[in-house]
């Protein structure tokens, strides 16, 4: 599965994504961390003011021992939502530390609040400090138990309480003090959710339509590019659109276009007048060939005109192909082949036809004939048969000839490929031809969009293909 996606707009709007998405995350962290420092810093300056306050009202004398007879309103909610506990159940004074053994204690807060208590005067010897679940604090079961209103609004209870205790300095008494642990704000998550989702609409639906101008005319030049690569006859010019960089860019491509069109033309009409020009001596030559007494010099002779016929022949089909006079024909490939081989068969050569499945592609008839006539060709004239086979392959389909000949030295192959390169220094056969039937079959294959591979088959001989794209 490719997750990149390869055109230029889905890649910018995966980075835009990805950038946004990672800088609302960094923003929802730094966001998160402070609401939780000044969520901690408002708890430790309630719990501050709570063991000041409660130490003023008990300065009167009182036993802290009797305290616990005066009971205390139940729980009610404060004008900001959060729950206020019973005055009595906020702040008592106790001989004994108001941690269980075993509870984990909170260091951190606890220099936090005795740094705040010192600041106010207080000469703090000891600060225990942890946190635990409302409904296992004894003083609030106690209350409960004493208080069936209280009970009543058990569920109203917060999750989590916060027990302090301060002993100050020549003092044996503890003052405890509890409150309820305020419960994390998602406003601020909530908020930033909306933010982003609206940003990431905002963002992404502007650059969308701006990229799809840039983009809409770049594929339009691609999708011409390409048609004009292959067929090489130039079109109505394309319509410059988008932005100015790219209006240009299609301007440069139609006057580009425009003027290759034209070399080619001046091309194809200099090359049939010089095929002309040299056919007609050429036919001339035949004919006064056929006057000479001696047969053996008339025969080689007229094989030499012949050859430089052919050689013309193949000269001007490799200038002219590319230069299709129409669109690709949907064609099946299976029938395709097999009438090339029937022309063989006709002039009585070893070739065959492996079966096959019907395979259907668009392509030039004329010229992929004569791109897979010469690899039949070229097999018979250095290996003396030819098998042919029409074939499924990776990503296409295959137009495979096989022989039983020596095969090309594999540092030659490549070589093999170009104009005028012959086998015969590796090859056992008579030599014959230019040495264009492959180059030929290469630009018939490069027409299609697709190549011609060769290579040697590990049991002998040599492996042409034409492979097309799907």
């Amino acid at each position: 599965m490719r997750l990149m996606p390869r055109s230029l707009l889905g890649q910018v709007m995966l980075a835009l994504a990805v950038a946004l998405l990672a800088a609302q995350a960094i923003s929802a962290t730094l966001l998160y961390r402070a609401s939780e420092q000044r969520r901690e810093l408002a708890l430790m300056h309630a719990a501050a003011f709570q063991l000041l306050a409660g130490s003023q009202r008990s300065e009167g004398g009182r036993d802290y021992r009797a305290i616990d007879r005066e009971m205390a309103r139940p729980l009610r909610p404060r004008g900001d939502g959060r729950t206020r506990l019973p005055r009595r159940l906020r702040y008592i004074e106790s001989a004994a530390s108001p941690l269980k053994p075993g509870e984990t204690r909170m260091a951190e807060r606890e220099e936090m609040l005795a740094g705040l208590l010192e600041t106010q005067g207080i000469p703090v010897d000891r600060v225990e400090m942890t946190i635990r679940p409302m409904r296992e604090d004894e003083r609030v079961l106690q209350l409960m138990r004493d208080r069936p209103r209280l009970r009543r609004l058990h569920g109203d209870m917060p999750s989590d309480l916060l027990v302090v205790g301060l002993r100050q300095q020549g003092s044996d008494t503890w003052q405890v003090a509890r409150l309820p642990v305020p419960q994390r704000d998602r406003a601020p998550v909530r908020t930033l959710i909306m933010q982003s989702i609206i940003m990431f609409v905002l963002l992404v639906g502007i650059l969308y339509l701006v990229l799809r101008r840039i983009t809409r005319p770049l594929n339009a030049l691609a999708e011409r590019t390409a048609r004009f690569g292959t067929s090489g006859v130039a079109a109505e010019p394309l319509e410059p659109t988008g932005p100015d960089d790219v209006s240009r860019l299609i301007t440069a491509h139609n006057a580009m276009e425009a003027r290759i069109g034209a070399m080619l033309d001046e091309k194809d009409v200099m090359l049939g007048a010089i095929g002309h020009d040299l056919k007609t001596p050429l036919a001339a030559l035949r004919v006064r060939v056929e006057g000479v007494e001696d047969a053996t010099a008339r025969e080689r002779m007229a094989e030499s005109i012949e050859d430089i016929t052919r050689t013309l022949d193949d000269i001007l089909s490799l200038a002219r192909v590319g230069r299709a006079n129409g669109d690709a024909e949907r064609t099946d490939l299976s029938a395709l082949a097999a009438s090339v081989v029937e022309e063989f068969e006709d002039m009585g050569e070893p070739v065959t036809l492996a079966e096959g499945e019907r395979l259907v592609a668009p392509v030039h008839v004329t010229w992929l004939k004569r791109g897979l006539r010469n690899l039949v060709t070229n097999a018979l004239r250095y290996a003396g048969s030819a098998r042919v086979a029409v074939l499924r392959g990776e990503g296409g389909i295959v137009l495979r000839v096989d022989d039983e000949g020596p095969g090309i030295p594999p540092d030659r192959i490549a070589d093999m490929l170009e104009p005028f390169a012959r086998g015969e220094a590796s090859r056992n056969r008579s030599t014959g031809g230019a040495g264009l039937g492959l180059t030929l079959a290469r630009a018939v294959a490069e027409q299609h969009g697709g190549k011609l591979v060769l290579a040697n088959r590990p049991e002998g001989g040599l492996r042409a293909e034409i492979r097309l794209p799907a």
